[in-house]
């Protein structure tokens, strides 16, 4: 979970961005309001797909506003925060629209807000909670607060980092289960569902798994998606690339199994993107380029056999940030403008889909530091 030491100081750097004027800030973005409280309505809960609005003012008040059920439903300790109900359900009387019951509760603050300016995260704030505060009457400033928000995520905290290597540890056990167990006749939703298994009991508690579960063929090198009832058939390469997520936060990354014995052609498929990982990897520090990390790892696929039949290059991103969302900036591709930033959490994925042969994709997680990295992945990438 999230600390009260990180969540005060991701607020600290929030106020620091934000114009000397502005006096409040209403968070709408669920995962912001986890980001700065450490308040997340977990999907699977049955308060799923609702939200808690985030109050934050200059002086260091918060307020969490939500329904009475929702404001109960959240994962961890919320910090610092006083929760400003208003009720939905009591067991004794029928409910309203819901969404009425969460701007009944922004109206309660609404009188503390009159005549000091503030500013909305826009892109996620409903019309009605907009005019729960006053609507056109309210002073507002024209930052965006998402973008400011979206901007100060690059930087992981140590709380972050914490719960972001919780992700990787499970994701490797899912990853050592698949490794030891997927096999020919096995379909892909029964490695989904044991790769599942593994990385929840990993993580010791309930989560998310998210990601690719398919076989690719010299017919059909590049397939991804959810898992299907396919079953896996010697020559085939199942690319396994998901995701673990833990309370908003997630992992990203990939292996791929031979069922059966792996061709010669097959080898040098997983080669290649091998040398592209590890060239990738020789670039990766604070202030360098994405594109030129992008470069490092496509440079490689020139010297491939498959090069003359048109696989001289990585045809995808050679990785992408991870944290909140998936994929969230720095993006690693030819015309990328990101430049790479101590605390940053990215992926480094090439792959390489040849017909007649298979596609292989392979992915370790970073964290960026002033000096090059630390990986946050653990688990084995092989062909078998």
């Amino acid at each position: 979970m999230l600390t009260k030491e990180g969540c005060l100081t991701r607020r600290v750097r929030l106020w620091n961005v934000v114009p000397r004027d502005v006096e409040w800030l209403l968070i709408a973005d669920p995962r912001h309001v986890k980001y700065l409280a450490n308040f997340w309505i977990p999907p699977f809960s049955f308060s799923g797909g609702e939200r808690a609005l985030l109050l934050l003012e200059r002086d260091g008040k918060a307020s969490l506003l939500g329904d009475n059920f929702s404001l109960k439903s959240g994962v961890g300790e919320a910090v610092e925060v006083e929760r400003v109900p208003a009720d939905w359900y009591d067991h004794q009387h029928s409910v309203i629209n819901r969404d009425h019951v969460l701007f009944q509760a922004v109206s309660q603050i609404a009188n503390r807000l009159k005549g000091r300016i503030g500013a909305i995260e826009s892109e996620w704030l409903p019309i009605g909670a907009l005019d729960a505060i006053g609507g056109g009457d309210v002073r507002l400033s024209n930052i965006s607060l998402g973008t400011e928000l979206r901007t100060l995520r690059r930087r992981k905290e140590p709380d972050e980092i914490a719960l972001l290597e919780e992700c990787m540890r499970a994701t490797d056990a899912g990853q050592a289960w698949a490794r030891a167990n997927v096999r020919a006749g096995m379909t892909e939703h029964d490695a989904y569902v044991g790769v599942q298994r593994a990385s929840l009991e990993a993580a010791g508690r309930v989560g998310l798994i998210y990601g690719d579960f398919r076989a690719t063929s010299g017919s059909s090198p590049k397939a991804g998606g959810l898992p299907t009832q396919h079953k896996l058939q010697n020559g085939e390469l199942f690319i396994l690339d998901y995701s673990v997520v833990l309370e908003g936060y997630r992992s990203d990354f990939t292996n791929v199994i031979a069922i059966g014995t792996p061709s010669t052609q097959q080898r040098e498929v997983f080669a290649v993107c091998q040398s592209a990982m590890a060239a990738a990897e020789k670039v990766l520090k604070a202030g360098a380029r994405a594109a030129d990390v992008f470069a490092a790892a496509s440079a490689q696929y020139k010297s491939s056999s498959f090069a003359a039949q048109g696989y001289d290059h990585l045809t995808h991103h050679a990785g992408h940030g991870i944290g909140l969302a998936h994929p969230e900036p720095p993006i690693l591709v030819p015309q990328s403008d990101d430049v790479l930033e101590a605390g940053d959490v990215l992926t480094l994925e090439p792959g390489l889909y040849v017909e007649g042969v298979g596609g292989v994709r392979i992915e370790h997680n970073y964290l960026i530091t002033e000096a090059g990295y630390r990986r946050l992945s653990n688990h084995i990438i092989a062909l078998s």
